[in-house]
This record gives C-alpha cells, structure tokens and sequence, in this order.
C-alpha cells in the first residue's frame, strides 16, 4: 500500500483519491513548528483577557457568555460531548479516513489554534487504523460539519466507538491497545476539531472519485453497444467536436472512435448502410458524456480548492495575535459541487439505460428481441431493462438539488445552511444505482456482440467481451438473472472494465 505525505495546502486531487482506496497517511514533518505557533498564539491572546469567540465564550447562540480560564479546557471537552449527536448508520471507513486526512491537513495549516499533541493523535490514528464510528446523519452544512466532527473528537477524547481491522471498539480501549494516550482538548481545540467542512467535502470526493470511474466504464460499454446496435462511429469524427469547443465533448468522442478503432463489426457496415442516422442514445454520446465530464471536472476543481483549505471558526492568525471569526465552515462551495456531481451521475446512468432499451427492441437494433435467440419462450433481457429503468428513475427523484433548501438552526443564529452534508452523502446511493445501470448495460452490449459473430469488435472492445465471458456465460435460455447482474457489478465497482479496456480514458484532470 502506498503512503500519501499531507503536505498543508498543497495535496492533488489523485493523493485525495488515493487515500479514499486505502493508501496510508502521514503529515509533513514541515507541519510541526506551523502548529505549535498557532497554539502559542491562542496561549496569549487568552493572556490578552479579551473574549474571543469558540476561546473563552460559548458557542452559537450562547457566545455572549463568558467563560472563566479555570472552565476553558471542560469547556472544549463540552462542546465535544454535546455536539456528538449525529444519527443514522455509520459513515464507511473509507469516507471517515478521507474525512480525517481532510481534518488533519487543514490543522496543520497553523489557523486553528490545536496543541501539536491533538495533530499527532489524529495522525497516529490513521497510521494505526483506527477510524471513529461516525452517524452519517445530522450536519446541515453550517457552522462547520458538527455532529459528525464531534463524533470524530469523541473518539480522540476516548468516548464512543471506533473501528479497527473491521470489528467495533470502545474508543478508550482502541487508542490503550494502540499506546495511544486519549487527547487532553486545550483552548480551541475542541471547536477546531468539530468545526469545519471535511465531512462533506469527504462524501463529495468520494462521489466524485467512484463517478469518474462510473463514467469511464460507461464510454467503454457505450462503444460497445455502438457496436452491438452496428451504429457508427462518425458522429466520433474529432471535427465535428471540434467545430463546438467543449473540451469534455472533444476528450469523450476521442476515446469512443479509439475504442471502436479496427473493429471488423464497424467495417461490415460502413458502405450500403440503409440507416443515415443513430438513435441519439448512440450519436450524442460525445455531447452528453462529454458535458457530465466537464461537470465533474468543475466539481473538482471545487472540491481541490476545499480539500486544500481552512474551514473552522475563528481562524488565529499567530503573526498577529488575533482571532478572527468569519464563516468558511459555510459549505455552500461543496453543496455546489454535489449538486453537479449528482446531475452527472443521473445522466450516465439515463443515457446507458437508454442504450440497454434499443438494444433489446429489434426494430431499432436489428437483434432479436430482448437480445435472447429463442424470444417468447425466454423473455431474455426483458426485465434488466426495468430494473434499469427503475434505477434511473430513482437517480432522477435524487438528483434535486440539495443546495436551494436551507433552514434556520442555533435560535436562528445560523440562519442559513447549506445542506452540503447530505447533498454530498446521497451520491454513494446514486452511483450504485447507475452502476447497476452501467452493469445491465455491459451484458446486453456482449449479449449483442455475441449474434454478429464470426464478426468481431476491436482489440479493446473484444478484451473487454472475453472480461465479461469470463466472469457471466452468454445467455441461451433464460436462467437466474440476478447473479448475471451482480457479477457485472463487481467488474464496473472494481474498474475492471476500465483496465482491459487498456486505454487512456478521460479523467478530472
């Protein structure tokens, strides 16, 4: 496994991607004296005796109370214990580590105030595997990320639960059997630590990272259902994409016309072909594939900006000695970015379902119907092609924008939120529906290459074909669908598809 050194500010989106497959994480060793200045700033602006916001006040709607420095450390375990209220299953490992390594590197930015000791937890804990059992429900995108953060501090408190090697433990004793010592939350450290965007913005890039593959795999079944439908591959043609500008558009029909390159089933039908025109499913898969990669490719750009910065409250600036309170926990940008990687997702998968629904109906693909070759005693691909149905219309019901709802919370002190949280959260479920999309569409585009046989598609394609005949068998008679399906899953999840495939294929950058 690969190890990703944090450097502060400056980690690329493929460090952020490799930490969500699992790569371990260790901070800068540049980081240490940053940290230790920003926690002596703290130590004299309270010598200052002025109050400051999160420091020696309370929180929210209560900031107006002054507290004493003898209270200031019970203060922060406080807002810890009362903020760690979230709801709902437990958000997956790999989102909480990418949420914790987002944590860890904004910390280390020397404007949250944190003893070096809570940074050296924080990591130890990732180094160690140890990764807090967070409620998935419960932050609304304001004043920071809190329920889920104060669930991430309570672990490093030693209170709640964590997950080590997969089984569920007792924080306190996770971090004992660790040799780890729970954190002792100095002046600002507990607002540091549960104020912020890293829950979000982790559930965003994890949608973003599993839609990129989710795209590239659908380009590969694209073209092989172009092939399956013997559609053409002019409407590939570099000129055409060029003459419009859009860079998504030319990248995606690029790699759809290298795809098909060579292939003995596209030369059989280039001259004497009757059909002057493709179904959109087929023709336009440069303008609409091509328009969801320049969505993500904006989200992205979002998100690296989010991932690299400082998003707690009040930010301490140590050359100065100020505090300074503001609003960058407001995850409006993030909002933003889920609601375009969501609009993205929706449309692979609809456009893939719409490939699936020609190929089965033979007045538009010349195969028999439902891609079964004895159809009315076998219904075939009948029903894949409802379930997929089915699935895009639930995409379509969650692809509303969660960024236009807000509502006031904290007595209407924080009175307007950005629903970031769970516009971010929604797009694991709506992968894994396109996805299964995706899937369906990868069996009926082999099924569809199997009837031009001894014809055959190009290298790439038939790479891909030989991926799917290894894992699912053609379809003679109608047998159990399901496990057909499940198989074809895995090999769009894993990016099997991609890797045969053996080709660059467009990405976020």
């Amino acid at each position: 496994m690969s190890t990703i050194t944090l450097t502060p500010g400056d980690v690329s989106l493929s460090d952020w991607r490799a930490i969500y497959r699992g790569a371990d994480v260790r901070l800068h060793p540049n980081a240490a004296p940053v940290i230790a200045r920003s926690a002596q700033a703290v130590a004299r602006i309270i010598a200052h005796g002025e109050p400051v916001y999160g420091i020696n006040t309370g929180f929210g709607k209560l900031a107006s109370i002054r507290i004493e420095d003898a209270d200031l450390a019970t203060l922060q375990r406080n807002i810890v214990l009362s903020h760690a209220a979230g709801t709902g299953e437990p958000t997956p490992v790999p989102v909480a580590r990418l949420m914790m390594a987002l944590k860890l590197a904004s910390l280390a930015q020397g404007a949250s105030g944190i003893a070096p000791a809570t940074a050296d937890l924080l990591e130890a804990m990732l180094v160690k595997g140890i990764t807090p059992v967070i409620p998935s429900q419960g932050s609304v995108g304001a004043s920071g990320d809190l329920a889920p953060l104060a669930h991430m501090a309570a672990a490093m408190i030693g209170v709640g639960d964590v997950f080590v090697d997969g089984a569920r433990l007792p924080a306190e004793k996770a971090l004992a059997d660790a040799g780890l010592e729970p954190a002792r939350l100095g002046p600002k450290a507990g607002l540091a630590l549960l104020n912020g965007t890293q829950f979000s913005c982790a559930w965003a890039l994890a949608g973003l990272f599993d839609t990129e593959r989710l795209l590239q795999t659908a380009l590969v079944t694209g073209a092989l259902s172009t092939e399956a439908a013997k559609g053409s591959d002019a409407p590939f043609d570099p000129r055409i994409h060029t003459l419009r500008g859009h860079r998504g558009q030319i990248d995606t029909a690029h790699v759809l016309r290298d795809l098909m390159a060579g292939s003995a089933i596209r030369a059989s039908h280039i001259v004497n072909d009757i059909r002057v025109q493709d179904p959109y499913c087929l023709r336009c898969q440069p303008q609409v594939m091509g328009a969801a990669l320049d969505l993500l490719r904006q989200a992205a750009t979002t998100l690296a900006i989010e991932a690299n910065g400082v998003s707690d409250n009040p930010l301490i600036f140590a050359e100065t000695d100020e505090a300074l309170s503001g609003g960058n926990f407001h995850a409006e940008p993030v909002a933003f970015a889920a609601d375009m990687i969501a609009l993205a997702v929706c449309e692979i998968g609809s456009l893939s379902e719409r490939r699936v629904a020609m190929l089965v109906d033979p007045a538009l693909s010349g195969l028999p119907a439902f891609l079964t070759p004895e159809p009315g005693l076998n219904s075939g691909f009948m029903i894949p092609q409802v379930t997929a149905a089915a699935l895009v219309s639930e995409n379509k019901q969650r692809a509303y924008p969660a960024s236009v709802d807000s509502i006031p919370t904290s007595a209407n002190q924080e009175d307007h939120v950005s629903m970031a949280a769970h516009g971010a959260r929604r797009l694991t479920g709506m992968v894994q529906n396109a996805t299964a999309v995706v899937g369906i569409e990868l069996l009926a585009a082999a099924q569809g290459c199997d009837f031009h046989a001894p014809l055959t598609s190009s290298d790439a394609l038939e790479a891909v074909r030989s991926l799917v005949r290894d894992a699912v068998p053609a379809l003679g008679s109608d047998r159990h669908f399901h496990p057909d399906m499940e198989a074809a899953n895995a090999l769009v999840r894993s990016g099997a598809v991609t890797e045969t495939a053996g080709m660059d294929l467009p990405a976020l950058a």
